[in-house]
């Protein structure tokens, strides 16, 4: 865990109340207030402080295009590079997005599809758990939210360092999902399993090699998780891939879901096969909408002996 044993997630504390703790509960007020602004007008601070991050911060700007210039080796310099930028407008669009779902929800209707939704439903008919096999998407908690309105969703998450931040977070998206399961807690997440809930679950970041093996992706050798394949043994569920992203005119956009079939096989004898296929359904995904993607996380920074340094 990320804080001290002591805390609870969602308790509240009067330690909150100290002076430390101010500025946290001024800049909530200042994003509730945020997310009651017209559309155009966050689309237009979104669009700035996008650009002002892509500016700023050196390191993660540098990370985003070395990723790009890694996995789509025939896009230019150029187009690298303004599409790095769209990443972090992106990001901003998606933190809006995200307040827009805590506290603003009915901005979201009649502006969400479903592709696939059957695919879900016959596996829990037939006494299955789902593992919706996701990505770190820059929607947040916004994809969370238009899922919620077709199934009832669970989400693993990892605890922020700072508990107010982390009890107001696990509040607000205690309206959006069924349960939030702490990414240490294995037991907790194959019980919702095998209780037959639906639980999102993004395999793509880089944990090194204790917890996965190398494996293609983008065909460049990433250390990729295999959790999943025992969660998956464990509590007999299936696996589903889940992706949603944000489409049409930006000034107008619309979000869409798509669900594909189960993935047949899964957990198979093959570990590599496993992961190869793991990576490359999430490839698939993220061409659909390659900025809407935290390509800002170092997903090759796991070199092995043999292996070139990526950064």
């Amino acid at each position: 865990m990320s804080h001290t044993s002591s805390y609870s997630p969602g308790q509240f504390q009067w330690s909150f109340l100290l002076p430390k703790y101010w500025g946290i509960w001024i800049a909530i007020v200042f994003l509730m207030l945020l997310a009651i602004l017209p559309w155009a007008l966050q689309h237009r601070l979104a669009t700035c402080l996008g650009n002002i991050a892509f500016k700023r911060l050196k390191s993660r700007r540098k990370t985003t295009m070395r990723n790009l210039e890694v996995c789509f080796p025939e896009w230019s310099a150029q187009h690298v590079e303004d599409n790095a930028r769209q990443v972090f407008v992106d990001m901003m669009l998606g933190v809006f997005e995200t307040l827009n779902a805590w506290y603003s929800p009915k901005w979201f209707q009649g502006r969400v599809s479903i592709e696939g939704l059957e695919h879900i439903q016959q596996a829990q008919a037939a006494g299955h758990g789902v593992l919706l096999m996701g990505t770190h998407s820059t929607l947040l908690d916004a994809g969370g939210y238009i899922c919620s309105q077709y199934f009832d969703p669970d989400v693993v998450y990892r605890p922020q360092n700072n508990p107010l931040f982390d009890m107001l977070i696990y509040r607000c998206r205690q309206t959006i999902y069924g349960a939030q399961i702490d990414h240490d807690d294995m037991r907790g997440l194959i019980r919702r399993l095998q209780q037959g809930h639906a639980i999102w679950y993004s395999p793509d970041q880089d944990f090194g090699l204790k917890q996965g093996i190398m494996a293609p992706f983008f065909n460049v050798p990433a250390a990729t998780v295999t959790a999943h394949r025992r969660l998956l043994k464990i509590s007999k569920a299936v696996a589903i891939p889940l992706y949603f992203y944000r489409e049409g005119d930006v000034r107008d956009p619309r979000y869409r879901i798509l669900i594909e079939p189960v993935i047949e096989n899964m957990p198979s004898q093959d570990e590599l096969d496993d992961a190869t296929r793991t990576n490359k359904i999430i490839e698939n995904q993220l061409r659909i909408a390659p900025t809407q993607y935290m390509w800002f996380h170092r997903r090759f920074k796991t070199r092995p002996e043999g292996y070139n340094e990526i950064y």
